[in-house]
């Protein structure tokens, strides 16, 4: 072959390699000095942001770049986690969401994109427990009671929601269809119009997240019938788990996690589940965690990945087999 010929081949391999290593070389660049946005598909001060406002600082100092929490709120989370489906995959952007986005998954089959196959899970961050509870007025002092009561008078007994397809109305649902009762559900805009009612004793029972409840149950103002686990809480030694309570065995923890958009290089994907590990071990974020009702918990890439995909799956057949519809 000419040495023009050689010379000219040799710059064209090159450039193909330059071309194909770019993307890649801009990615890592772009990951060590941008600042890293966490976006939380809730408002402020719910159990997502304070994962997101408690991790966020300390990735920052551990990635040495900046952290920035944003929350876009709107249509069930999904409006903020589509922001990260759209987002470039350079781990410039991380999703820190709950199960309600699969959840999400059967409640809104018409969506423009698929929460779990557009979207990289990067790691557990904690398990949320949900407690059944009624108000003194019910007169009702364990969840057999509850179950019994409704069995006698079907749709008598009603139960608030923060909105349809939350994990609070759809455990209810998974409650109801293993116990073999029918309660009434009486959706709100909010977990904070549902309690005050529940307060109120205008509905009669609800499930909650332990760390939104406990209050109210230490001061008397509520009664926990149950807890949604495989296992009772520190927080509520005493409180057994509905199973225990012989009114089904109704396991609805809620997990949290992190997820990167779709081609997010495996490499980012790697270093931020190692680091977010690393500082779920601190003792600061399990204090902070713990005081919330939440218990940390990690995972590798592939396990929460698998978690996910368990959890889309049960939770469409409930949302099948009740025929649930998103308002």
């Amino acid at each position: 072959m000419p040495s023009s010929r050689r010379h000219l081949s040799a710059l064209l391999a090159s450039a193909l390699v330059l071309c194909a290593l770019a993307p890649i070389a801009w990615a890592q660049t772009n990951t060590g000095t941008a600042p890293l946005k966490l976006i939380v598909p809730f408002t402020p001060g719910t159990g997502i942001d304070l994962i997101a406002r408690t991790l966020g600082p300390k990735l920052s100092q551990r990635l040495n770049r900046p952290v920035v929490v944003e929350n876009r709120v709107g249509a069930s989370g999904n409006i903020g986690t589509e922001a990260v489906v759209r987002a470039a995959p350079d781990g410039a952007t991380l999703l820190v969401s709950v199960n309600t986005l699969v959840m999400n998954r059967a409640l809104y089959p018409g969506m423009s994109f698929d929460p779990v196959k557009d979207l990289v899970p990067v790691s557990q961050t904690s398990w949320g427990q949900l407690l059944l509870v009624t108000h003194p007025k019910s007169n009702y002092k364990t969840a057999t009671e509850l179950v019994e009561a409704a069995r006698k008078q079907p749709g008598r007994i009603n139960y608030a929601s923060p909105g349809v397809g939350t994990p609070h109305h759809l455990s209810m649902e998974l409650f109801k269809s293993t116990a073999g009762v029918f309660l009434t559900h009486i959706p709100y805009r909010g977990t904070g119009p549902a309690v005050t009612d529940l307060l109120g004793g205008q509905v009669d029972a609800m499930f909650l997240p332990i760390h939104v409840a406990l209050t109210h149950i230490r001061s008397g103002r509520l009664v926990a019938l149950g807890i949604g686990s495989d296992k009772r809480h520190p927080l509520l030694p005493e409180l057994p788990t509905l199973a225990e309570a012989k009114a089904g065995d109704v396991n609805v923890g809620m997990w949290f996690g992190v997820f990167a958009p779709k081609g997010t290089p495996a490499d980012i994907v790697n270093l931020y589940n190692s680091e977010i590990n690393q500082l779920l071990g601190s003792e600061d974020v399990k204090k902070a965690f713990v005081s919330q009702g939440m218990d940390p918990s990690g995972s590798t890439v592939q396990a929460f990945a698998q978690l996910v995909e368990r959890d889309a799956e049960r939770w469409a057949r409930v949302i099948k087999a009740q025929g649930i519809k998103a308002d």
